[in-house]
């Protein structure tokens, strides 16, 4: 299939473009930005006149319930909500039930992601066996089968030793690892931020120096095995802080904060809204407030979905017992967009955000549009504001706080290694 991208605005943030330039795409890849190849006669031809083209965008946290929580979603319902969203290449944590701690269920979803013909799919390897913070996983077998970094997803390794154990391990052969800085004693029971707006609600909370005090003795074991180190959700102003004295010492360090966290803080609890029930929690203004900060200046490489589809039955509790999580994949692009306008940023540095800079996080050749790179690019209406509603929702999971919000930017098209995967209209 040859396709021609005719007459769209080109952001492409690894290259510093932006500018009105034509994409020609043949045998799943890019092949001429801007100057038609010779002999090139196209089979379709997009118009995308008053229309952003962009590289597909790349998320470091979306989880897809498979294997074993298919009652919260499918593989294939998350990865059409992927594609929907302009998300082409996605991260999934390994707390699946079992855990991706096996080489052979890595290989499984990663068959069954490619026979969708979707997304493509990077699975994290579980840290340790079962996820259970005793006994390291068979990090360089599943590194074999696929796995690009490894983590706990949002089980805690308790004993400290382990961890250290573990990012040794690692650093000896290079592998990533990916943690969530939260002492598991501190945020013991805890359902929301410590602050006016817990207490108001009787709700128990979790400190900020939970993610402060686990962010030293992660960034102390660093210094100690130079591990290379990615922090998942960042949620505190002094763990932004923090982070940006890590990078200044030259640690390999890398950090995230999830979509949600940009615009929301713990007073969008209101009247003990589950679909606010976040982990980690919904922090104050202020640390809302630097969390926008970072990202702009950097300090934050990347924002992420931190996609966790629920069914209704896991959200129809109260706050304290409903499950923790929210869907992601179809608003990471509106949600980066109204944080990029309100912070007065260039499209091309705030698309950075979603495209090149996770891109280099995972150290992946993804999130730019080079002649020769696999075509995957996302064609959104900048113009154009969604009203987020769960019937509009591919995802099977409708749990969002941003139900009701109108949101800037609708994705139009996507393609996936030049083939078109999603078209706006149709299902």
């Amino acid at each position: 299939m040859k396709i021609h991208v005719r007459g769209g605005r080109l952001v492409d943030p690894a290259h510093g473009i932006d500018a009105q330039r034509d994409l020609f795409i043949a045998a799943g890849k890019v092949v001429g930005v801007g100057a038609e190849p010779a002999g090139f006669s196209a089979n379709r031809v997009i118009d995308a006149g008053g229309l952003i083209v962009m590289p597909g965008l790349v998320d470091l946290a979306a989880r897809l319930r498979e294997p074993g929580l298919e009652h919260k979603a499918t593989l294939e319902s998350e990865m059409r909500a992927a594609v929907a969203g302009g998300v082409t290449t996605l991260v999934c944590p390994p707390d699946t039930d079992p855990p991706l701690d096996e080489p052979g269920l890595v290989e499984m979803l990663k068959h069954r992601a490619r026979g969708l013909n979707l997304a493509h799919v990077l699975p994290l390897g579980a840290l340790t066996a079962k996820l259970e913070g005793e006994r390291l996983a068979e990090m360089a077998e599943l590194s074999e089968a696929g796995c690009v970094g490894f983590t706990q997803a949002d089980a805690p390794i308790v004993d400290t030793q382990v961890l250290w154990r573990a990012m040794q391990y690692a650093a000896t052969f290079g592998f990533p690892v990916w943690l969530r800085p939260q002492d598991p004693h501190l945020a013991k029971n805890g359902v929301a931020h410590d602050g006016e707006v817990a207490s108001r609600l009787g709700l128990p909370g979790i400190p900020s120096f939970a993610e402060t005090i686990a962010l030293e003795t992660i960034l102390a074991l660093a210094r100690v095995t130079a591990v290379r180190l990615h922090l998942c959700r960042l949620s505190t102003a002094e763990g932004v802080a923090m982070v940006a004295k890590a990078k200044r010492e030259g640690l390999p360090v890398t950090a995230d904060v999830d979509a949600h966290h940009l615009h929301l803080c713990d007073v969008d609890l209101g009247w003990f809204d589950s679909h606010c029930r976040l982990v980690p929690p919904l922090r104050s203004q202020r640390d809302r407030e630097a969390l926008r900060a970072g990202l702009a200046d950097g300090t934050i490489d990347a924002v992420c979905s931190d996609h966790a589809p629920l069914d209704d039955d896991a959200q129809q509790l109260p706050f304290a017992e409903s499950d923790p999580g929210a869907t992601g994949l179809e608003l990471l692009l509106p949600l980066t967009l109204k944080w990029a306008t309100e912070q007065k940023l260039p499209l091309v540095k705030a698309l950075a955000r979603v495209t090149s800079d996770p891109a280099r996080v995972l150290r992946r050749e993804c999130g730019h549009l080079a002649q020769g790179t696999v075509a995957d690019v996302c064609i959104f209406d900048p113009e154009t504001h969604c009203r987020v509603t769960a019937e509009a929702l591919r995802s099977q999971g409708k749990n969002t706080p941003f139900l009701g919000y109108e949101l800037p930017g609708v994705v139009r098209y996507c393609l996936v290694s030049g083939h078109l995967v999603y078209e706006h209209g149709s299902r």
